[in-house]
């Protein structure tokens, strides 16, 4: 993910003084010799979902970055008097606590002039505007310069809801069900939990005969956690409900229902008696 960004980053060109001018990843500001090109938008998210903040820079003449500092300010602070340190590339630098082992940087090498961060684990409490600062040396001597363009993020309650896979149920034929979370997030694992509603309304979480939990990994940066459930399907569950539940860090749940639908099997007595529980439960419905 950090060389396809990068690649489209590379486009940055030539800055001088008080120049602004637009690439595929925002605008480019550039004062004195020092430039960043990043996306001045407004960017919205979901809670416990993640968000990659694309930015590039170069510095002035005579300058040697060491290290790269983001800030978080508030929306309603034009001039980010009291800014938070969400991330430094010194790791021995303490950052403000909510955000410590959240973020990371797309690309640790410094000469590549990336400064593209992943922030993990959404919370509401994120939302603000984030800023760049590069810290140095200008002639062999201690200096940094703080960029002033700044990406206003939001992040509002999760509303994105997982995806539920249910093959053809038949009564005694054992069947798997498929739970996926939504987002794409790596670090940000979720607790997925599967609980059937029965007749009457009673709701009890289902084990099944064996219940797994795996990540696929699209990229370096995102994957997408998925949990199936593998039971026998009997007349019982047919017209019930099973709810696939996420939970993500910081009490943020989402969650899908859906209807059984179980077949009778071939078998005559077992399809006479899956036909009679199947009609009662249509009755007490």
């Amino acid at each position: 993910m950090s060389v396809l960004i990068w690649a489209a980053l590379l486009s940055s060109v030539t800055c001088s003084s008080a120049d602004i001018s637009a690439s595929a990843w925002g605008r480019q500001h550039c004062v004195s010799g020092y430039c960043v090109t990043l996306n001045e938008g407004e960017v919205t998210v979901e809670a416990g979902l993640c968000v990659v903040i694309p930015c590039s820079f170069r510095t002035g003449d005579g300058f040697t970055p060491k290290h790269l500092a983001w800030y978080k300010c508030e929306v309603s602070e034009p001039r980010c008097g009291n800014p938070i340190m969400i991330f430094h590339t010194n790791n021995s630098i303490k950052v403000q606590s909510g955000f410590k082992g959240r973020v990371s940087f797309l690309e640790p090498d410094l000469s590549q002039n990336n400064c593209s961060i992943f922030i993990n684990k959404l919370k509401q409490s994120d939302s603000g505007s984030y800023h760049l600062r590069v810290i140095g040396e200008l002639n062999g001597k201690p200096d940094g310069f703080s960029f002033s363009p700044r990406v206003t993020v939001y992040v509002k309650g999760l509303k994105l809801k997982p995806t539920v896979m249910i093959p053809t149920l038949t009564e005694g034929q054992q069947a798997t069900l498929t739970c996926t979370a939504p987002g794409l997030c790596s670090g940000s694992v979720p607790e997925i939990t599967w609980t059937w509603r029965g007749a009457g309304g009673t709701e009890s979480y289902i084990t099944g005969n064996s219940t797994d939990f795996k990540t696929e990994n699209l990229t370096a940066f995102t994957q997408s956690p998925v949990s199936t459930l593998i039971f026998n399907p009997s007349a019982k569950h047919h017209n019930t409900n099973v709810t696939c539940m996420i939970s993500f860090t910081g009490e943020t749940i989402t969650e899908e229902t859906s209807t059984l639908n179980v077949n009778c099997g071939p078998d005559l007595v077992q399809t006479q008696t899956c036909t009679a529980i199947r009609d009662q439960q249509h009755l007490s419905s």
